[in-house]
């Protein structure tokens, strides 16, 4: 594959209200969009971070009501860019859950692709931190491979990146470019984050743009920060840091056909039998 494009990843402190939200991404992708950035990326839950089930669920809301919605379509077509809703907290008709749905806009403002996150984040951390994601969101079922001028994006969110088959998956599909936005935990962050973003890189010989939540949210919540974008050979060309911002790299596509074609993996699978019980 041959070209190249510049991509940004938005970094944001995201609060409980959606607006003054919106009113800050959009200001910062306007800024990417003035460094040259053809596809413009931010992180999971873009339009708020709130806590608790309840409050999650009043301010969710249908994606034709969705004020976030027209509001990126609109700087698609400003921008003429390439424009990811990291994800956003979609209700759903009949359910008393939500979708935590990842959207990608055209430069035309059309919706290009929509991911639903699989994975939910359902933990307990040893610093006392604990987590129920699917208590209020609905696990998606359906992996996304969305096509641009750039070839195939993959699109996941956040805790996916911890199932490595899921990338694999979507690279033999065709994916040349994997999104992962994230309200990524302190401490999962700075254990894991930035090894496991430049694995998936490797395996996968993609691209893989990694957009971030950061600093302090509703009710004492942190996220990590450091939004990523990590070379298909796992070198890492931009790194965020820990403040709200923009970060950009230049990305040459004809380096994941030279990163595959050094290491081949896709196409060495081979079926086993799983272990004996």
């Amino acid at each position: 594959m041959a070209g190249s494009l510049t991509v940004a990843c938005v970094q944001v402190n995201a609060g409980p209200e959606i607006e003054p939200n919106l009113h800050t991404v959009g200001d910062l992708i306007l800024r990417a969009r003035e460094a040259g950035a053809d596809f413009i990326t931010t992180p999971e839950n873009v339009g708020m971070v709130v806590q608790g089930r309840a409050r999650v669920l009043e301010r969710a809301r249908p994606e034709q009501d969705h004020p976030a919605i027209p509001f990126f379509q609109d700087l698609a077509r400003r921008t003429g860019a390439w424009l990811l809703a990291g994800s956003l907290a979609v209700r759903l008709d009949g359910e008393d859950r939500a979708a935590n749905r990842s959207l990608l806009f055209s430069p035309d403002g059309s919706i290009a692709a929509r991911y639903d996150k699989i994975h939910m984040f359902d933990v307990d951390l040893a610093n006392g931190e604990s987590y129920r994601e699917s208590a209020t969101f609905r696990p998606g079922d359906k992996a996304v491979l969305a096509q641009t001028p750039w070839g195939g994006v993959g699109m996941t969110v956040c805790y996916d990146l911890r199932f490595a088959h899921l990338y694999r998956t979507l690279a033999q599909a065709g994916a040349s470019i994997l999104t992962v936005p994230s309200a990524f935990t302190v401490p999962t962050g700075r254990a894991h984050w930035h090894v496991l973003l430049r694995a998936r890189a490797i395996e996968t010989g993609c691209f893989v743009i990694a957009p971030a939540q950061c600093g302090t949210h509703d009710a004492g919540r942190t996220t990590y920060g450091h939004s990523l974008i990590v070379s298909p050979w796992g070198e890492i060309l931009a790194d965020g840091g820990e403040e709200p911002g923009i970060v950009t790299a230049r990305l040459d596509l004809g380096e994941i056909e030279k990163a595959r074609g050094m290491v081949p993996s896709l196409r060495h699978d081979r079926g086993f039998a799983p272990p004996a019980l």
